[in-house]
């Protein structure tokens, strides 16, 4: 979708009053795992919106977008207050890639590409992904995934 397109979407979502879907989801690797409180992105509404406008987003909580088919499409962090760290991930809940993403207040704002096709994206507070030692290769599961679009 395009950046402009994104935007649009985003700020009418906000005037919807758009909310999201609360679940759980974990991360594993290496015989650990690492529970977050999610809240779910799995409409194009809720998606553009994200986590626009935050102005905080606690250690264990984060926001997992579930895309109804495999996309290489990329994230950008319009309106996003706080830094993000973003894992993409397969439908089988295998982490593809990690990056890290700052906020973006004017144009032009940075899009982070995954450089793979992906299904899904957990973002979370920046360095969560790296303060658990998780790295590409760790594996998302949860309740959250049974909200996987169809």
């Amino acid at each position: 979708m395009r950046p402009l397109a994104v935007l649009l979407l985003g700020l009418w979502a906000l005037a919807q009053g758009l909310t999201f879907p609360k679940s759980t989801l974990y991360v594993e690797q290496g015989g650990k795992r690492h529970l977050l409180k999610v809240e779910v992105a799995d409409t194009p509404e809720r998606q553009a919106q994200g986590l626009m406008f935050r102005k905080a987003l606690a250690e264990d909580e984060g926001m997992v977008f579930l895309f109804p088919a495999p996309t290489n499409g990329g994230f950008w962090m319009k309106n996003t207050l706080i830094p993000l760290s973003i894992a993409f991930f397969d439908r089988q809940g295998v982490i593809l890639r990690i990056l890290d993403m700052e906020p973006c207040r004017a144009d032009p704002c940075p899009v982070y590409y995954p450089l793979a096709v992906y299904q899904g994206a957990l973002e979370v507070s920046q360095g969560w992904f790296a303060r658990r030692g998780l790295t590409p290769g760790a594996r998302v599961g949860g309740e959250a995934l049974k909200l996987w679009p169809k």
